[in-house]
This record gives structure tokens, sequence and C-alpha cells, in this order.
């Protein structure tokens, strides 16, 4: 267990460095950062999953695909929605966008719980509604404020639950489905290394370093996170998820974003919610080491 935490923090760490890194590697594009990013991860994860065992899971979801060539259409949706994710990550920080991108984390868990309630029927505990709740006041300020949240903070809320009841659908929910999705974003990543002006990689010499050691963070990152999620228990696993979007408003005001008087009180409540959550994951942990001992 303790090997399992110490490896999501890790992960989630990594993400966060990832998220800075960014910032280090102007005047590339958010979509040329991207595209390297794709190409130098797969290699890495199809070498940990020909290391671990797991490469007969996306050799099994090719043997569905020639069955069914149906599938392939489903699984390029489920590949351009986690794409879009990759992408607004590499895009945001360069950009000035990082806290709307954090915002969208720190939501994603409750849209997931919403998620679960309406298409699985899933139901509610009682804390999960009162972490609802303050969410929706943190909600209803934005909505006061601006009249709707910013498409970045949308786009992950919104967009990581229906890919993954997507994935769910088409039972490609494991290592070999993320396999098979990074395998169908390669060509739209290399188009962008392409339509990307290689001379700059020639008048900064630094890239040459930078770039792979982008690679490296990023499959060490997705690595350790796949690691964490096989030790852990889903309660603990999920507790720790919310490290991540700590991390992310860290890097963000670093970067030198803030947030306003008036986005107190859409950031507060929205935290409050989550810090609910984490109790109550505590609290289940808790209840579980209680019963093993037992």
């Amino acid at each position: 267990m303790y090997k399992g935490v110490a490896l999501s923090v890790m992960a989630s760490c990594l993400f966060a460095v990832m998220y800075y890194y960014t910032s280090l590697l102007t005047p590339l594009s958010g979509e040329e950062i991207f595209g390297w990013r794709m190409l130098l991860t797969l290699p890495c994860v199809t070498l940990f999953m020909l290391s671990s065992g797991d490469w007969k899971l996306a050799r099994a979801l090719a043997l569905r695909v020639r069955q069914a060539p149906a599938l392939l259409a489903g699984m390029a949706l489920s590949a351009t929605l986690m794409g879009v994710q990759l992408w607004l990550f590499m895009w945001a920080p360069l950009h000035g966008r990082s806290l709307e991108v954090s915002l969208g984390y720190f939501l994603l868990p409750l849209t997931m719980i919403l998620t679960g309630r309406v298409v699985y029927g899933e139901h509610l505990s009682h804390l999960q509604k009162i972490a609802a709740c303050c969410a929706l006041i943190g909600v209803g300020n934005e909505l006061l404020r601006l009249g709707s949240f910013s498409w970045e903070t949308l786009l992950v809320c919104l967009g990581y639950p229906l890919y993954f009841v997507l994935r769910r659908k088409l039972k490609t929910d494991n290592l070999g489905g993320l396999w098979w999705d990074m395998l169908l974003i390669l060509p739209v990543a290399v188009l962008f290394i392409c339509q990307g002006n290689p001379s700059v990689v020639e008048q900064f010499p630094r890239f040459y370093v930078l770039i792979p050691v982008l690679g490296a963070i990023s499959a060490s990152a997705l690595v350790s996170y796949i690691r964490a999620s096989r030790l852990l228990a889903f309660s603990v696993f999920g507790l720790l998820s919310y490290v991540e979007p700590v991390l992310l408003v860290g890097v963000a005001l670093l970067l030198g974003e803030s947030i306003g008087r008036d986005e107190w009180m859409t950031y507060l409540p929205i935290w409050l919610a989550v810090m609910v959550l984490v109790g109550e994951g505590a609290k289940h942990v808790l209840a579980q080491r209680r019963r093993h001992r037992a």
C-alpha cells in the first residue's frame, strides 16, 4: 500500500512538473509540444507493457477489431476525446489558462459522481450530496459572474466522464485500450510536428535535451500512475487523485496567474466540496482497515 501511495503521489508530482515544463519549451506551440509528447511516450509505454505482460491486452483488442471492424470507429472517438484532453494540458500553461484547467480537474470528481448517478443509477452517499451542494454554490457564483464556465473548465470536467463512459461501453477500459488510444492519436501528433517550424529546434539547441526529457517525464508519470492503480484499493487511489489539481493550481500561480477577488466564491466552495469527498474517502479507507484487522 505504501509503495502504491508513493507511486500515486509521484505521478501527480510528475504531471505537475510536466505542466510547468511546458513553459520552458517556448517558442514551440502547444500543438508541437503535444505531438512530441505523444511521439516519445508511446514507445516507453509499449516497453512497459511488454515487460509487465500487459501486451496481451493490446493484442486482444486488435483481434476484436479484426472480428468487428465497426469497433474501430468507437475507438477513434475514444482516442479523439483523450487526445483533446492531452493537447489542452500542453496548451493551457502557454496561454495563461492553467487556473481554468485546474478548476476543471477540481470539478471532475463531482461530475464523475453525477455521471455514475445519471448513467449507471449509482446512489449518492450523504457526504457526496453535501459535496455536490457545496460545488453547486461555486458553480452558481461562476454563472452569476460570467454567465458560464470557461470552455477549458467544461472540456475537462465534462470531457473525461464522456471518455470513461465510452471506454466502458466499448469494453476498452484497460491498459490495452489506452495503448490503442495513443496509437490512433499518433498520426495527428506527427502532423502537428511536421506543421511546426523545424528551424525553431535548430535555433534553440536546448530543445535537443528538453524534448526527450519531456517524453521521459510523460512516460514516467503514466507508468507510475498505472502501477499505483494496481497496488492500491480503488477508494485509496481515488482519494489520491485530488493531489494533482492542488499541484496544478500551485503551478498556475507560479506561472504568474492569480485568483481574482470575485473568483474566490467559485474556488472556495468547490475546494470545500473536494475536502468533503476526501473526508469520505478517508473514512472509507479507515473502515476497510478496521475490517481487515478484525
